[in-house]
């Protein structure tokens, strides 16, 4: 004789935890914070720049380069040759046309390897061009 045994809560529907309005919210928090997050642009290498009295500090700036001590250029975290910079600045100044372009020159590069970054910059549109120095 086989005895059968029913459950006394039938009912399944009881026993769920709907989680739509803590998914809203969590969802909700992480666009907030995309947005109001700000995002640095860094040139890839720390150089290690010279020092200016007149030194101040560039809004727009969204176009860095760097060239370290051993005149290598560095855009966006990666090495890059002098003949490809053109191309590059043409194409970061085509996202962001306000923006300006700085240049990182550790104090023991060239002045060729920069005035060649420099030109390249103005070659592809971009008059706004900076040296970045440290204030005294």
């Amino acid at each position: 004789m086989r005895k059968r045994f029913s459950n006394v809560n039938s009912n399944d529907d009881e026993a769920d935890i709907d989680i739509t309005p803590m998914l809203d919210v969590v969802f909700i928090m992480l666009i907030f914070f995309i947005v109001t997050s700000t995002f640095i642009k860094e040139s890839g290498i720390d150089v290690n720049r010279p020092q200016a009295a007149t030194a101040t500090k560039q809004a727009k700036a969204n176009i860095l380069i760097a060239i370290n001590d051993s005149n290598e250029i560095w855009i966006d975290r990666r090495q890059v040759d002098i003949r490809s910079v053109r191309p590059n600045i043409e194409r970061l100044h085509a996202e962001n046309p306000q923006g300006s372009v700085v240049i990182q020159a550790d104090k023991e590069s060239k002045t060729d390897t920069l005035i060649k970054v420099m030109d390249a910059a103005r070659q592809a549109g971009v008059f706004n061009v900076s040296i970045a120095a440290q204030e005294q």
